[in-house]
């Protein structure tokens, strides 16, 4: 299969792509715009992309929105309860369903890569068991990082360390953790180093829900980002939501962001969910409940938006789309400005696949594996502005997805 007249992001002009056997076999300069031809996919000059990247959902709670009850305060911690209910009645079969739809959501707006926290705070551990049976069934579709997370607690909830180690011993990918839930902040530090512990043991990642409170006294990152510098493991270490942040003062923020520059780990902000979820126990004025996403990016850390939920418990709206994420994200994060725009896919892909250590595995380059989008969009700018929504998505060297451009028709 051969693709023409692709832009490619970062670069001038256009491209001949040419893929054989699943792989990127060559990418070749263009003197100008080629002429369509059978068994040759024309872009039209629009960009090729690698993938669009979820860097942060949670598949097991997906579109289980009023089920049994509402979250009428709009709080995380109500969230907690109603999710407890809720999970309280799912079953294997109730877990694969919901997962594989969202699935099927994510697919269509060009999203290959996922990574999901899936609930181990239950003594069956059945969602995990049936989340581990969809990464195999729906990897013609997409990579699944499956994070085994303690939704109610590591050290707060009865054998929840014991849960944790089963749960990667089944076959979670990446070792979670939620300090911040933790009954005490002497949990909420010994769940860190107990997860990182973990994690070092047996090669896993790290994704922490870390700080996801207003409270500005919730410090457990630099206690992440410290067990991670000194333990070299940086690259493997993604702190997700961190919106204390958003409360912290100038001054600590100073000293905080010496060592984070240091820890090397990635960061994921979920800006829909953090500014709807946040800010609920103020007045007026009221925080935006997001943290400091600019300010990490400026400052050299790599940083990504993540979806977070699809009508759950804690978001009641959602439809895959990562792109629509990234717009709001934007705008929240006071991320307008000319240079922000020019490059902002990076935080639906490169930032985000970089966190998902996916590395040589991602990417248009020769010799990686040709996954792929056609994008609706000539450059970053017009991707946001216009919302554009992905033409073609090949995995594989294989289309999964294929997008009819709208019509309008006008009366006379």
């Amino acid at each position: 299969m051969n693709i023409i007249n692709a832009a490619l992001r970062r670069r001038n002009g256009l491209y001949t792509l040419r893929l054989q056997d699943g792989i990127i076999a060559a990418i070749e300069p263009q003197n100008g715009m080629l002429h369509a031809a059978p068994e040759v996919i024309d872009a039209a000059g629009q960009l090729a992309i690698p993938p669009l990247v979820e860097p942060h959902i949670h598949l097991d709670a997906t579109l289980t929105a009023g089920e049994p009850e509402w979250n009428m305060s709009g709080t995380l911690f109500e969230g907690i309860e109603r999710w407890s209910q809720r999970k309280a009645t799912i079953t294997h079969e109730d877990t694969k369903q919901r997962a594989h739809a969202a699935i099927a959501m994510l697919r269509d707006h060009g999203i290959q890569h996922v990574r999901t926290h899936v609930d181990v705070t239950d003594p069956t551990l059945a969602a995990l068991q049936a989340l581990l049976e969809v990464k195999e069934e729906a990897k013609s579709l997409i990579d699944l990082q499956i994070v085994a997370f303690p939704q109610e607690g590591i050290e707060s909830f009865t054998n929840g360390r014991q849960l944790m180690e089963r749960a990667i011993e089944m076959g979670a990918d990446v070792v979670g953790g939620i300090p911040h839930f933790e009954n005490t902040r002497e949990q909420g530090v010994s769940s860190v180093k107990f997860l990182m512990d973990l994690a070092e043991r047996t090669g896993c990642l790290v994704d922490v829900h870390c700080d996801e409170t207003d409270d500005p006294q919730s410090r457990f990152l630099e206690v992440l980002a410290e067990e991670a510098r000194v333990r070299n493991m940086g690259a493997r270490v993604t702190a997700s939501h961190t919106v204390a942040m958003g409360s912290y003062d100038n001054a600590y923020c100073s000293k905080l962001f010496r060592l984070l520059r240091r820890s090397g780990i990635s960061f994921v902000s979920c800006p829909t969910e953090s500014i709807h979820l946040q800010g609920r126990f103020d007045t007026f004025p009221k925080r935006r409940g997001v943290t400091r996403v600019a300010e990490l990016d400026r400052a050299g850390m790599n940083v990504c938006f993540g979806q977070d939920s699809i009508r759950d418990p804690w978001y009641p709206l959602g439809n895959g789309n990562i792109l629509r994420v990234l717009d709001a994200g934007l705008h929240i994060c006071h991320m307008m400005g000319y240079q922000d725009l020019q490059r902002s896919l990076d935080f639906v892909t490169d930032n985000s696949a970089r966190a998902l250590n996916l590395g040589d595995r991602y990417g248009i380059a020769v010799g990686r594996p040709a996954n792929l989008l056609i994008l609706d969009a000539e450059n970053d700018y017009e991707a946001v502005r216009r919302q554009a929504k992905a033409r073609l998505s090949i995995r594989h060297g294989n289309i999964i997805m294929q997008r009819t451009p709208e019509q309008f028709h006008y009366p006379a």
